[in-house]
């Protein structure tokens, strides 16, 4: 007769190893394919919601950007609306002042590039306080 010792012969044990080896995988799948985003390189300054003095907003520079991409200095149209002649436009009328407020206003369907070209040519003269204009979103009726 056989006497039972402490351990059973039908014990059972849990093969780890492979687990192990999808979780690894796995790992390193989402460590590669992860973005890093280096915040220190993004320097981005964000806008306000304060309402600006009148006085600042009467000084202004306005330029305006009609539907069809032509631009208006303080109300005078600008006749060839090339970024060099857009420069030069603007520094006529602005002077040597390159502290003064820009306010740039947009129709709502003017051409990307046409924005982006009136923002090009006040960065190279200089100017560095640009707000661009916009209207209030209608209220939805109850």
């Amino acid at each position: 007769m056989r006497i039972a010792s402490g351990r059973r012969d039908d014990d059972f044990e849990i093969n780890v190893i492979s687990l192990i080896d999808v979780m690894l995988t796995l790992l390193m799948f989402f460590v590669l394919t992860t973005t890093f985003v280096q915040h220190a390189q993004m320097k981005v300054t964000l806008p306000t919601a304060a309402s600006a003095d009148e006085a600042e907003q009467r000084e202004a520079l306005t330029i305006v950007i009609d539907r069809d991409g032509r631009y208006f200095i303080d109300n005078n149209e600008v006749l060839n609306p090339g970024l060099d002649t857009l420069s030069e436009a603007i520094r006529r009328v602005a002077g040597d002042d390159r502290e003064r407020p820009v306010s740039l206003r947009a129709d709502a369907m003017t051409p990307h590039q046409a924005v982006v070209t009136a923002m090009d040519a006040l960065g190279r003269l200089g100017f560095t306080r640009l707000s661009i204009a916009t209207t209030p979103p209608a209220k939805a009726r109850p």
